[in-house]
């Protein structure tokens, strides 16, 4: 799928948000937000230090993302559920954030549901990212 920059930036800026939501950042989070980074094409040396200074980041606003298309929201509620789930649990907190970006974006509470049950499974082998199936298009808008 083709996404354009902002998508991009909201996905990266998204996710930076969700892993700190309870206010620590497992080292499983650091290595699948690297990853994420790479995948959008994010410098490494800027997604360091978005992911070092995240909970110290005052200027950031917590405000969930808005897509573009409800299959980008899907795929990135996808990625958000993997990421909460890394370190063996999901807390409260970014549970309820993944709630509103489905709601924010238009999807279904129901599927939402069928997704975090995938996800605890998924984690169980080897995770799947969706943000790797993504290409960003420096020319779309």
């Amino acid at each position: 799928m083709n996404i354009s920059v902002v998508d991009a930036s909201n996905y990266f800026k998204g996710l930076l948000l969700l892993i700190s939501k309870d206010r620590k950042v497992a080292d499983s989070e650091v290595h699948l937000m690297k990853r994420v980074g790479k995948a959008l094409g994010f410098e490494e040396e800027f997604c360091n230090q978005a992911i070092k200074g995240i909970l110290d980041n005052e200027h950031v606003r917590d405000q969930p993302p808005k897509f573009s298309t409800k299959g980008l929201a899907m795929k990135f509620v996808h990625d958000g559920l993997v990421l909460a789930f890394s370190d063996s649990e999901i807390h409260p907190m970014e549970e309820a954030w993944l709630k509103l970006v489905a709601e924010l974006n238009g999807l279904d509470i129901q599927w939402f549901v069928q997704k975090r049950l995938e996800a605890i499974k998924e984690l169980q082998s080897n995770p799947q990212l969706e943000v790797d199936n993504l290409t960003v298009d420096e020319l779309k808008r």
